[in-house]
């Protein structure tokens, strides 16, 4: 575990190198599966490198410095943290270079143009990169390209196929892995979202790693939702009517709050995807007897991660189940047997 992050000490190491042969990159792309502690690791990143009590190659904050007390409170001025705002799925150029009456003299760009007021540098964390548009992205470019002398920026998405063109080919892509079992476990734990270590651990296989599926699991009964799930999607004959409307009622139970029925969205694509993977292991002995079925189940995968991003667009969510529904309907059952 460094600095009170658990597993990922693979990338810890991948920085310290850099920091040893004096060649740590001025921009980063930070990418893996939601809930697994990309921005918590770069905030922490940030941290360490502008703690004053420690060289910068040790790569370890010392906790007791102002650097560290402020970065702990967050409110370091040498260090800013960029998200979407709240209720919108789309990083607003004002967030990069200010509002239209103060244009070029706020935002990030502005910002990080400015000499460290306490650090040796300056940091930005940008979440939500999945969520440039192209006016935002072009903001970034320059500051990307010619960053200024000591800068550390991060950007956090989720996969490759979600990030613009300009983004992927200005920044080093650093991939984070899923969280073991154990570590999810002892997480889920220790923010008290479950009472003991087996439901921890009964979540931590079931999420795939994620932090944010786990909780969101132990909070909307996801368990019985996912059971119910299982009895109706089968690879070979999808029920796809009565599939869409068991998603939407799981969908429309989470209340009027859009971000709240989005997160179950998500959790049921997320459940789909485990489900095709789970057919994907349970017949690999037999894949190289029916590449067909390997195709199909490959591109309901594809059809799966594509859902997420619509959601993600704002895509309206009834006509999403649906289209998501006869498209796998569509996909998995073999041409000629349809009646």
């Amino acid at each position: 575990m460094w600095q009170g992050i658990y597993g990922h000490d693979d990338v810890v190491d991948r920085f310290r190198r850099s920091l040893a042969c004096g060649r740590l990159a001025s921009s980063f792309l930070f990418l893996g599966p939601e809930g697994i502690g990309k921005r918590t690791f770069g905030l922490q990143l940030a941290k360490a490198l502008l703690c004053t009590g420690t060289a910068e190659n040790e790569l370890a904050a010392c906790g007791q410095c102002e650097s560290c007390r402020l970065a702990d409170a967050g409110n370091h001025p040498d260090i800013d943290l960029v998200q979407a705002p709240e209720g919108k799925r789309i990083l607003p150029i004002e967030l990069f270079v200010g509002r239209k009456e103060n244009r070029h003299k706020e935002g990030l760009c502005h910002d990080l143009s400015l000499r460290p007021m306490i650090g040796r540098r300056r940091a930005a964390i940008i979440d939500d990169a999945d969520f440039f548009n192209q006016y935002s992205a072009n903001c970034l470019l320059k500051t990307l390209e010619e960053p200024p002398a000591g800068t550390l920026l991060i950007l956090v998405g989720t996969n490759r196929s979600r990030q613009l063109p300009t983004i992927l080919s200005r920044a080093q892509i650093v991939r984070f892995q899923p969280l073991g079992v154990d570590n999810l476990s002892r997480l889920l734990l220790e923010q008290g979202h479950v009472e003991n270590s087996q439901d921890a651990q009964r979540l931590a296989v079931e999420s795939g790693g994620s932090l944010t599926l786990a909780t969101a699991q132990a909070e909307m009964g996801l368990e019985e939702f996912q059971e119910r799930f299982h009895r109706q999607f089968s690879i070979e004959s999808l029920d796809g009517s009565r599939l869409a409307s068991m998603i939407t009622e799981f969908v429309t139970d989470a209340g009027s709050e859009a971000e709240s029925r989005r997160q179950r969205l998500r959790a049921v694509f997320g459940t789909a995807i485990q489900a095709l993977g789970d057919h994907m292991r349970a017949n690999v002995a037999d894949a190289a007897n029916d590449p067909d079925q390997v195709a199909r189940v490959l591109a309901a995968l594809d059809r799966c991660q594509q859902a997420e991003v619509q959601l993600d667009r704002n895509a309206n969510q009834s006509t999403l189940i649906e289209c998501w529904i006869d498209d796998l309907d569509q996909i998995l059952t073999p041409a000629g047997t349809k009646i």
